[in-house]
């Protein structure tokens, strides 16, 4: 009972995401999301199993119009209890009144009052699990000592080409006035809520470091968890698991960056980052070959910090950094 197989799981993970043209509304905050956002997020609590007893975790997506993606996810929730390559459940359902509902060939699901009800093909429950929503451990964290802030919300003037929204948020595409080498740097940031975007026009955005290597900023809520998604570096390495909360929720990112080397003129050593993704460890002290393409070149010289933003309205705050002399 409740079982698919992987390859099926992988599958379906990887496709559904992809298959409307149309990006359709963009919801900038949780009020005018509509009913589906109340459905959509992250869900916690056990199940019994094959007569096992156990916690599970699941993620709603919202895909537009009362539509939904369910996937499942034994142990707990990814980054809590579940691990990459862990056994996952997968579902599409929609709503009807006030229910959502799921079927899947061996198990079926509900949604109502913010309770997942799960049971068996023959209608045996399973189990409830119960709204929750995470928040990142660092979220609201404050600059040490000696740290340069570079955005607290009062001002851009730390920033070329930036842009204060009227909630004291700092919008994409602007690049930092202080350039930096070796550092540690704290962002937060918030995708917007695009249900029925796919794939990269959901919420699509960089923190690029040193202007050189991206950092992927995306509404990847749910997926697997590639290079061109949250967490990853855009085209080198995919994070260990997908940390991405529900668009409108607050992230952050804590990245240790230690530039590339020069001799004579010749690179010696390639640039190496770090990545805490709201809280986890997701890239540990991995390798970067090469720059990002489409930005600054590799290169000897210290560079600023550049917030991409592809059009879509991903917001920041929070931005300090601590350079290692």
């Amino acid at each position: 009972m409740f079982t698919r197989t992987l390859a099926w799981i992988a599958l379906s993970v990887c496709t559904w995401p992809l298959l409307a043209d149309d990006e359709g509304p963009t919801y900038l905050t949780p009020e005018e999301a509509g009913p589906d956002y109340v459905v959509q997020g992250e869900y916690l609590g056990e199940l019994d199993v094959n007569f096992q007893r156990g916690p599970w975790g699941a993620q709603v997506i919202a895909l537009g119009e009362g539509k939904f993606a369910l996937v499942g996810y034994k142990g707990g929730l990814p980054g809590d209890g579940w691990k990459r390559d862990d056994h996952r459940e997968m579902a599409e359902g929609s709503t009807t009144g006030d229910v959502t509902r799921f079927q899947a060939d061996q198990w079926s699901a509900e949604i109502r009052d913010g309770v997942l009800t799960v049971s068996a093909a023959g209608t045996r429950p399973l189990g409830k699990l119960k709204k929750v929503e995470r928040k990142s451990p660092t979220l609201g964290a404050k600059p040490p000592q000696g740290a340069v802030v570079l955005f607290d919300g009062s001002s851009v003037e730390h920033f070329d080409g930036a842009v204060l929204t009227p909630e004291k948020w700092l919008a994409h595409e602007c690049s930092s006035k202080a350039v930096f080498g070796d550092h540690k740097l704290h962002i937060e940031f918030r995708p917007p809520f695009k249900p029925l975007a796919r794939g990269q026009a959901r919420g699509n955005s960089g923190v690029y470091v040193q202007s050189r290597y991206e950092i992927q900023v995306l509404d990847s809520f749910g997926l697997e968890g590639e290079n061109n998604e949250c967490g990853g570096i855009y085209s080198i390495a995919k994070p260990s698991v997908n940390m991405c909360y529900p668009p409108l929720t607050w992230q952050t990112y804590d990245i240790e960056f230690q530039a590339a080397r020069y001799a004579n003129g010749q690179k010696v050593q390639n640039a190496r980052v770090t990545l805490v993704h709201n809280g986890v460890k997701v890239l540990d002290n991995i390798e970067l070959p090469d720059a990002t393409p489409g930005r600054l070149a590799e290169g000897p010289d210290p560079a600023p910090l550049f917030l991409q933003g592809h059009g879509n309205p991903v917001v920041f705050r929070n931005i300090w950094v601590v350079e290692e002399k």
